[in-house]
């Protein structure tokens, strides 16, 4: 779960994260290896011996929630190559419209974009998302996915991607930026959205 939440890490850096020592960090590393889940990978840093960065390999992500992904991707090819490409759309839109009245009910109860982008956050962690967000040193809002449970979805069909980031700019208001930098279905280890306030017209 940590390394999935805040990508590889030093086995000395997740003991501190787990607070546990790093002999302790270090055997649960080695047994998560030995079972295939986790791998090194050396980085140099100059001078001297390189130090080891762990991370999830692909058999340990599939063991987070896909919400029922195959089933999900057979569904979306039918609808494409029964119905056509519009159809698909048209359901796509159907969604994203359901999603940005729900989530308008709650996000637009909230002062400020702070409050907002926390409101957001909350619903999609409920979702599987496991999101968080902070805030950076310019002033701009970070908003970060960690997981994505409808990656196979997404993946089949790009429309759910453009959706969401529609949803995202629609919900956190008409005077914010929302610009999506990392992108699960583009091979990034998560998604992450920096949103910032800009001026009205």
């Amino acid at each position: 779960m940590a390394l999935k939440m805040h990508g590889a890490m030093s086995t000395a850096a997740l003991a501190t994260k787990l607070a546990i020592t790093g002999e302790a960090a270090r055997q649960q590393l080695l047994r998560l290896a030995e079972e295939g889940l986790v791998a090194a990978t050396a980085q140099s840093r100059g001078v001297g011996r390189p130090s080891q960065s762990w991370a999830l390999t692909p058999a340990a992500q599939a063991r987070f929630p896909d919400t029922h992904a195959a089933l999900t991707v057979q569904l979306l090819d039918i609808v494409r190559s029964s119905l056509g490409e519009d159809a698909l759309d048209q359901i796509i839109s159907v969604r994203e419209a359901d999603t940005k009245a729900a989530y308008k009910r709650v996000v637009g109860e909230q002062a400020g974009l702070r409050g907002r982008v926390a409101a957001l956050v909350r619903l999609r962690s409920a979702e599987g998302y496991m999101a968080e967000w902070r805030e950076a040193e310019d002033g701009s809002l970070l908003l970060v996915e960690n997981h994505c449970p409808i990656c196979a979805a997404a993946t089949a069909c790009q429309g759910f991607c453009r959706a969401e980031l529609e949803v995202f700019r629609s919900v956190l208001g008409p005077n914010t930026e929302v610009r999506r930098e990392e992108h699960i279905v583009s091979g990034g280890r998560r998604c992450s959205y920096v949103i910032r306030e800009v001026a009205g017209e």
